[in-house]
């Protein structure tokens, strides 16, 4: 079912069943996303972005509505996950394990398998993008946080107190000595990243569901002796309109300014995975024959995957000595979808 904005958006608050499934209602002041017939007040229409799914609007920054409960499905969703997405709600700052769940008498992997095959995502990285994007909104709202919790429907701002500081650091006004990255949120043709950026340039690009995202932030944070704060500078401009044409297949050189945080031994690493041709592939031994340690294989392999610069340090062009697709912070189908588009670009 193909349907305008307008048709979207005359839809929503009806409180009819007719567009469940079709797609969601994501809110840009209040970072919230809605199934179409949630009761909650409808939005003004300039507020208001439509997303396929409760998966997409996850990854593009939204929170799920309390009120219409977009995670949840009456007749397909059981008592015990329903209880966990209403503990998330409560406190999203927390991390629910797999020993949490066998604690409560649950087997992780029916968890796992529930959020898979209703969301397409595990339970684990469901809770990442929940702590994540309150996280992000705490920052950037400052104050009014405790506003937006309350009209999204949530019960408790415990969840919220000091969020921001378990993922991205201490506050800057706390810290006004520290050096400041700034952070940004965008689309890209394969799904949301974020950017962050010093003053020198970029220091981490990433796709918003990778899954050691907050380990990244809290080591660029310690490296740099930094806050993160939402924003943006040359760079990160920079980076969004290089990135865009490089998805299109019209660049194949970046030229946006890298200030990488890692050992010595890591930026040798990447100094190498630069150093791949546009539309060429190269394997870990390669790579460390080319630092004429070929016994380091496990540790350049390690040390791709502390790469905190998606795409412009090109860790998609590294696969097996067999030529078979490895790893990929990114997923797979990113890193098979990077490998074909320069394969079709790189004679052109």
């Amino acid at each position: 079912m193909n349907l305008t904005f307008e048709q979207k958006y005359n839809a929503i608050g009806k409180k009819e069943s007719l567009y469940e499934g079709i797609f969601v209602t994501a809110v840009k002041s209040t970072k919230i996303f809605c199934r179409p017939s949630c009761r909650a007040r409808k939005p003004l229409a300039k507020n208001v972005t439509f997303y396929k799914n409760a998966e997409e609007a996850l990854r593009y920054g939204y929170r799920p509505c309390k009120i219409c409960k977009p995670m949840e499905n009456e007749s397909e969703t059981p008592g015990y996950i329903k209880e966990l997405i209403k503990e998330l709600h409560r406190n999203p700052y927390q991390k629910i394990k797999d020993w949490n769940l066998k604690k409560r008498n649950l087997e992780p992997s029916h968890v796992r398998r529930w959020f898979k095959k209703h969301h397409n995502m595990t339970f684990h990285a469901y809770q990442r993008l929940i702590r994540i994007n309150s996280a992000y909104t705490k920052i950037q709202e400052g104050d009014s946080i405790t506003l937006t919790a309350f009209d999204s429907g949530y019960e408790s701002l415990s969840g919220f107190n000091d969020g921001y500081k378990n993922i991205f650091g201490s506050s800057p006004q706390k810290n006004p000595g520290k050096t400041i990255i700034y952070i940004d949120r965008f689309s890209t043709k394969l799904g949301a990243m974020y950017a962050c950026s010093t003053d020198k340039g970029i220091c981490l690009l990433e796709f918003t569901d990778r899954k050691m995202l907050e380990t990244e932030f809290k080591n660029i944070c310690s490296r740099f002796d930094a806050v993160i704060i939402p924003g943006t500078n040359k760079h990160i401009k920079l980076v969004k309109k290089e990135l865009k044409h490089y998805l299109e297949g019209k660049l194949k050189k970046f030229t946006v300014p890298l200030d990488t945080a890692g050992t010595d031994f890591q930026k040798s690493v990447w100094k190498i995975l630069k150093s791949i041709p546009y539309g060429k592939t190269c394997s870990y031994l390669e790579q460390a024959k080319k630092m004429n340690n070929p016994k380091a294989v496990r540790a350049v392999a390690n040390a791709n995957g502390m790469n905190s610069i998606a795409i412009i340090i090109p860790c998609h062009r590294v696969i097996g000595s067999d030529g078979s697709l490895t790893g990929y912070g990114g997923g797979l189908p990113r890193k098979k979808w990077l490998l074909e588009l320069e394969q079709s670009q790189k004679n052109k």
